[in-house]
């Protein structure tokens, strides 16, 4: 029997999936299975996978129904004492799984290993490192504040914890990884890996039509998560909302300018600013509010032309992010 079981859901991903796995099979530790979930995709992603040769993997194609349906089959699939995820654009240093695992072997009253994040281009090179958090125990109090495993590539999780929190919420269309990793919190400890072994590949596309999906499914696992929270934290809510506002302000603007853009980054740090009215002393809220009112009314590379990305860099806006309770 495998001790972990990896998962990996995949949607039309023949661009990056064969390197995905290649990152799983070339793991420093070995006994594990591999589990591709293909969510119906409709271009050459079953083919690819199904031409590596590696007895460890096994794929299962099912009719399309989204990332935290593929997530909750792999799961029902499993056989592991032990569960990753990995998503099918993203990339794992090698000594991911083996890292992770000591750190469960090493602290048995932790359920839930985390790792440090990078941040990859589409082309795969270093763009930005992640948050770099080094909290360990009780987390709950800090994942109410923001989501700092930052993406769903990341956790080893003890497949036992999952009888008691059950699967991903399928009804969410956006925000389910986050949902699913404080309900885990809320009843286990977590452990850090504090090493960058998680690539995650951002994305150079249009963020107009994801942030605002995105936007919504964040509030809902908000209100969620603070109706059951204790008192003793209701007072996180209003950073958590700042937290939220910042990130989805950062999404826009680091992605391809166009119009519409430009109009949601203003509604977006309004709300900041609403949760957070001492930003108004800060140089980088003006700094938004002009490049915001660029990109709405000038093309994208006369933007860049006139401010230039040293003027408003973008990865400054997550350096408001408040990570601490």
């Amino acid at each position: 029997m495998p001790l972990i079981s990896v998962v990996i859901p995949v949607y039309n991903g023949e661009k990056t999936i064969r390197q995905t796995i290649e990152s799983v099979i070339n793991q420093t530790f070995s006994n594990f299975e591999l589990i591709v979930i293909d969510d119906g995709s409709q271009d050459s992603t079953l083919d690819i996978v199904r031409s590596i040769s590696d007895s460890r993997l096994k794929v299962f194609p099912f009719p399309n129904a989204g990332l935290a349906a593929s997530r909750n089959r792999g799961i029902q699939l499993a056989s592991g004492d032990y569960i990753s995820f990995i998503d099918a654009d993203d990339l794992w240093t090698g000594d991911k799984l083996e890292a992770q695992l000591k750190a469960l072997l090493d602290n048995p009253q932790a359920a839930v290993a985390f790792s440090w994040t990078d941040c990859i281009d589409e082309s795969g090179q270093f763009s930005r490192r992640g948050n770099y958090s080094t909290v360990s125990g009780n987390v709950y109090a800090q994942l109410l504040l923001t989501d700092f495993i930052e993406n769903g590539s990341n956790l080893l999780i003890r497949s036992e914890a999952f009888k008691k929190v059950s699967y991903f919420n399928e009804s969410l269309p956006a925000a389910e990884d986050w949902e699913m990793w404080l309900r885990l919190a809320a009843n286990y400890e977590f452990v850090v890996v504090p090493s960058p072994q998680v690539l995650y590949r951002l994305s150079t596309t249009s963020m107009s039509a994801n942030v605002v999906r995105q936007e919504a499914a964040c509030l809902q696992v908000i209100d969620q998560a603070f109706a059951q929270a204790p008192d003793s934290v209701q007072h996180l809510k209003k950073p958590s909302l700042a937290n939220l506002y910042k990130y989805l302000t950062y999404k826009v603007l680091a992605g391809v300018p166009d119009p519409q853009a430009g109009k949601i980054a203003v509604r977006f740090w309004w709300q900041v600013l609403h949760h957070q009215p001492e930003l108004w002393q800060k140089r980088v809220t003006w700094k938004i509010f002009l490049k915001s009112g660029l990109v709405t009314l000038l093309p994208a590379r006369l933007t860049d032309n006139l401010i230039g990305g040293k003027w408003l860099n973008t990865d400054t806006i997550l350096g408001y992010i408040k990570l601490n309770p």
